[in-house]
Formats: C-alpha cells, structure tokens, sequence
C-alpha cells in the first residue's frame, strides 16, 4: 500500500476537521431511513459513522438509546447504565442525546463527574465492580468511534459482562433502532437536557477512581515505582488523560503526559499512512510525536481515543508490532503470575502471530484460537478461564494477579502499564524481550494487504467450506491446515485460513469496500511472505471461480 508523502509529518489546514459543521450537521440532518448507508449497523464495535454523510446523527443515538433501554428492561438488568464517552466531536453531542432518551426511560445512569471523557476500559471494569460490590448487574453505553478520523461518530453497547455484545444481542438492538427509525423516531421517548442532568436517575460520581484504585490488583506497579522507570504517555487528545495523571499521582509514578492536547479537530496528529488524521497508537505514523521523544523514557506508550487499544514504544526498537508485543507480555505473564492456576487458556484471533502459538506451547498451556473480534475473549475472561485475550489490531486484556477478571472490554491502559511492569521486573524492555524470544522461536515477518472483490465474491469467500481449497501445498510447505471455523470455538472465521509448518494466510471480505483482506505470516523470512501472499490471491480467486 502506498505511503502518503505527508505521513507522520504535521496535518495541514487542509486536513483538519470542521467541527462547528460536524456538530451542527448531526443535529440538523435526519438519516432516509430507506437508504442501507444511513440505517443503524452494528459491526465488531457498535455503530459507527459520521454526521456529513447521514449515518451518524441525533436521530440514530436517540433511537440506540431508546433500544438499548427496551432492551435491558426486557433482560432485567437492575443495576446502572454506566455512561461514558470519548473526546471525538460527535461525542458529547451523542452522550447529551443518549442522556436525554434514558433519563426519559427512567434508566438509572451513571456518568463521570462534570461529564468528563470516560476510557472504554474504565466503563468495562465499572459494570464488573458494581457486580461484585452490590449483587445485581449494570451495564454500559459507550459514545466512541475508536482510533478513526475526527469527523466519525460510534456508540457501542456493553451488556453485565462488560465487554462488546455479542451478535444476538447487538442484532436486536440494530432491528428495533431501525424500526424506530422507519417510525421516524414515534416511540422515542426524550427529555430536555436540563431535565436529563437534574433527573433522579441521573448519578455523577468518580467513575475513575474505582478503576485507578484497583489497578494494583493487576499490575505491580510498586515494582515499576521502585525501579524507577521512567515512562512516557501520550492520550493522543482522548479520554485517559486524567486517567494517567490519576495513575502517576496514586502510584508515585515517573511519569510524563508527553501532549496534554485535547482538541475535538486533532489537529496536532501527524498524518496517518493514507494522509488522514486518524489516532491509530499502532501506526508508526500516527505515532510519530511520540517515536520522536522515545529516548527520553525507558518505555513509552500511546492510547487512542477511548484507550482500548495500545502502542508500546522502547528506545532501542521504537514502535513495537502489535503482534510482536502481545507475545511478549503473554511469555512474561505466563511466567509471573503465580496467583494464576495451571488450567487458564490463551486466547488469540486467528490473524495474530503464530509466535503466540509457540509461547503458548512453550509455557505448556492451551491455546484458544477464535475469529476476529475482541468479543469472542469476553466469557473466557469473565468466568476466569481465559488469562490473556488478545488481537493482532492492539487490543488485549487479561486477569488480575489473583485469578479474577479485569476488565472485558480491550485495556490499553492496562497493556501500558504491563510494559513498564516488564521493564522494571526484567530489567530488559518489551523490544529486547521480543528480540530474545525471536532468537529463540524463531523470526516471523507479518503483512496484511487488500485485493479487490465484487459483493458476490466476498460472500463466497465469507461463505467457503474447507473443501473448496484443495491445493495440498502453500509456499513450497505442505498444508497442515485448512479452516472455515476458528479451532478454539468452533465459530464461522467468515472466510478462510491455511496453514503450513513455516506459515500461515486468512483471508476476509471487507465489510464497507470491495475488497478482501489477506494477512498472511512467515517464519521464512520475507522472501518466503511473498510468495504465500501471491499463492493465497491465487488460491482464493480460484475459490471465486469455483
């Protein structure tokens, strides 16, 4: 893929969002509810979309909300709707109107002090606290669209367990929003907004604290505070800044917020690698400010907008592979958390690092392998079957030092503060324990890349059976492994992997652009990647054709 000549460097005026427009345009255009592109659809993580082009507007929150309070009287849940929100334009907008729809409900909310930002994972281990401290379950709206661009929107839906909903769940809520909808929002019910805050139901408490508090039962950071690692974070203009100044506060940390910045534009982000501002703490690019300070720290880190995701920056490396880091910290916590029982699995997607694999095998404990999206980790998590969850997209989380879950909904807090942690207890960082385990496992070189596909296509491939591919080789290696349905839960992987003793490719449709996706990883070096990316195009046109 090509990289925009400005990537990495300063977004020119050009480049910056209008957010008076973005905010003006979600409360003054209503979405054709007859036009796919404009109805509520819940992917991997909630609805998302942006004001300009229709699919992200007031109408939509208004009758998300409305759905998500139908949803969970029907199922009972007693406790609080923990509330929370990221620093993207459309997002207090979208809080004020979820506000104003529940409170009308009659829902009990609960939302930070002086309607600050509230972290993904903050809103995570909140539903799981009010569980455990009151005996009934709560659960959790979230008004984020991640690490995208400055003019999207999303909101997303966190049922008693405290990580993304699962399909049956999300899919009525996406029905009844869309009746709602069609009904041109009859059936809404909604309260001004001052009504909305001055309401019974509605309850501003210290939502972070809770979570600070209890990071101690799952990092020790007496170890990080003695050692005196030096560490570096940067919010990327999002919702863990107070999050982190809380941290270094209670914990007597050395740490420095490298960019105290919030501006709903991100005009101060560099260009992401196709010349768009996008808060990406995977991208090298997006992480450029932060890579340029990396000698500074002995660890540094990045989090995106609603802080489920990470990016872990050591001086002698610079920005760690996602993949290469979520190896690191499952070798290091399978090797000091004694608390941890001998039966917890490892879970992984199927598009992580075969890497993991060999960690896993080398600790002697099992390996869960499961489709794309973090989501499929939430009831290993939550029932303590499951240490790690992880994905190759920068979003993990695992236990507490005793056994008990975290949080589960993806940690890019807890993922930083585990690299510290590593630093300080090893004496070694992320980057050289990844060169150690290379040295030892073995090097993989890692690519994903896009070939175009029709909407035919890509619902054949979504739909192929294992016994479409018939090729008994990849790469010069004999296959060992041809998969429809994740090995570790037997759910649809929604396309296709194969695999060889030295490697590995999966290819997916894109669910928003006519293409398919391929990643694709080798332990031959990347000579060897080549030749399994042009073998797998090869072998799943011919599916196609098939």
């Amino acid at each position: 893929m090509p990289v925009h000549p400005d990537a990495g460097h300063p977004a020119g005026p050009d480049a910056h969002a209008h957010v008076p427009r973005l905010v003006a345009t979600y409360y003054t255009d209503a979405p054709d509810a007859s036009d796919p592109r404009q109805r509520v659809a819940f992917g991997t993580s909630g609805h998302r979309g942006r004001s300009l082009e229709g699919s992200f507007n007031d109408a939509h929150v208004a009758a998300i909300a409305q759905a998500a309070a139908e949803h969970r009287r029907a199922a009972g849940i007693a406790g609080p709707l923990f509330l929370g929100a990221d620093t993207h334009a459309l997002s207090e907008p979208a809080l004020r109107t979820a506000l104003e729809v529940l409170a009308a409900n009659g829902v009990d909310v609960v939302v930070e002090r002086d309607l600050a930002p509230l972290p993904t994972p903050v809103v995570s281990h909140a539903i799981l606290r009010h569980r455990t401290l009151h005996g009934h379950d709560a659960d959790g709206l979230i008004v984020t669209p991640s690490h995208n661009p400055p003019g999207d929107g999303g909101i997303k839906y966190n049922p008693p367990h405290g990580g993304p909903a699962g399909t049956e769940v999300t899919r009525a809520i996406e029905a009844r929003a869309n009746e709602l909808l069609a009904a041109g929002l009859a059936g809404v019910r909604r309260v001004a907004w001052r009504v909305a805050l001055a309401a019974a139901t509605t309850h501003r408490r210290d939502v972070v604290g809770p979570y600070v508090e209890d990071l101690r039962d799952a990092i020790d950071l007496e170890a990080v505070r003695a050692a005196g690692v030096r560490m570096g974070a940067d919010p990327m203009g999002g919702a863990s800044l107070a999050t982190w100044d809380r941290i270094a506060d209670a914990y007597a940390l050395d740490l420095v917020i490298v960019d105290r910045t919030v501006d709903a534009s991100f005009a101060f982000m560099p260009l992401d690698h196709d010349g768009q501002v996008r808060m990406d703490c995977s991208s090298p690019f997006a992480m450029a400010n932060l890579l340029r300070l990396a000698g500074r720290f002995d660890v540094a880190f990045g989090n995106d907008p609603d802080a489920d995701r990470h990016g872990i920056v050591v001086p002698g490396t610079g920005l760690l592979n996602p993949n290469a880091y979520l190896a690191v910290a499952i070798d290091y916590l399978l090797g000091h958390r004694p608390g941890w029982s001998r039966e917890l699995a490892v879970g992984k997607t199927l598009v992580s690092s075969a890497l993991i694999d060999r960690v896993v095998a080398r600790h002697g404990r099992r390996l869960e392998e499961v489709p794309v999206g973090f989501k499929w980790f939430v009831d290993g998590l939550h029932a303590g079957r499951l240490a790690f969850g992880g994905e190759e997209s920068a979003g993990a989380s695992f236990l507490r030092r005793d056994g008990r879950a975290w949080t589960t909904d993806k940690d890019g807090v807890l993922l930083a503060l585990l690299a510290a942690e590593i630093t300080a207890v090893t004496g070694a960082d992320p980057g050289v324990r990844h060169a150690a385990l290379t040295a030892e496992l073995g090097a993989t070189a890692y690519r994903r890349v896009d070939a175009p596909a029709n909407a035919a296509q890509k619902k054949a491939l979504a739909a192929l059976s294992s016994d479409a591919v018939t090729a008994t080789e990849l790469a010069g290696d004999p296959v060992t492994a041809v998969l429809t349905r994740a090995p570790g839960n037997d759910a649809p992987i929604g396309g296709l992997k194969v695999v060889t003793e030295r490697g590995w490719f999966a290819a997916r449709p894109s669910g928003t652009e006519d293409v398919y996706k391929i990643y694709a990883e080798s332990f031959g070096g990347e000579a060897h990647l080549d030749r399994l990316i042009e073998e797998a195009r090869a072998l799943v046109d011919a599916a196609f054709a098939g």
